[in-house]
């Protein structure tokens, strides 16, 4: 299931969003909850998957079940995309899976919050060259921030690093409006 929101009352959109939650969070959290209002805001229509159901799948991965993860993003991606603009917005897991799917289904922007940028030495972040926005926390406690400034600068994205940890529970405003910019930029 996911969460949808219309974007405007009347008329056409600016394009539409998904917003994919971490791993062991929801379509309701705090983070993709203001991203949606932000977009809103904006006139992009939004999306919000659900995943808990693929996280639960321990006996798959440490970090349930991945591939399935972005299978089901892959598959509302490439119907958004048919439609008009698509923007990947993701938190953590989230940030992972829109990168890779960003390869394969055309987008305007990606915006990752606290991406995982080596998920395992297997397993590195890629994305595509769009207009790139990050927000992440100093005082990440997973992923290191020198890591990420690095990932962002090769791909000359908009970074903005914050006194946070991983979760980013007290930049939750602060990743909406970095999330407004980027979409106010397309």
């Amino acid at each position: 299931m996911s969460r949808s929101g219309n974007g405007m009352r009347s008329g056409a959109t600016r394009g539409h969003v998904i917003l994919s939650h971490g791993f062991e969070s929801g379509p309701d959290a705090a983070k993709v909850t203001a991203l949606a209002d932000a977009a809103q805001r904006l006139g992009w229509t939004h999306e919000r998957p659900d995943y808990t159901d693929l996280d639960a799948r321990h006996e798959v991965g440490r970090l349930g079940d991945v591939p399935a993860r972005v299978e089901r993003l892959l598959r509302l991606a490439t119907a958004a995309a048919a439609r008009g603009p698509l923007v990947l917005a993701g938190s953590s897991l989230g940030a992972w899976i829109s990168g890779h799917v960003s390869l394969r289904v055309p987008v305007a922007g990606l915006f990752l919050m606290a991406p995982p940028v080596r998920l395992d030495p297997q397993h590195p972040l890629q994305a595509a060259d769009v207009p790139l926005s990050v927000i992440h926390g100093w005082d990440d406690e997973l992923i290191p921030a020198a890591d990420v400034v690095g990932w962002t600068g090769a791909r000359r994205g908009r970074l903005l690093l914050v006194a946070d940890g991983h979760r980013l529970s007290a930049h939750v405003e602060a990743s909406a409006d970095a999330f407004a910019v980027l979409l106010a930029s397309l």
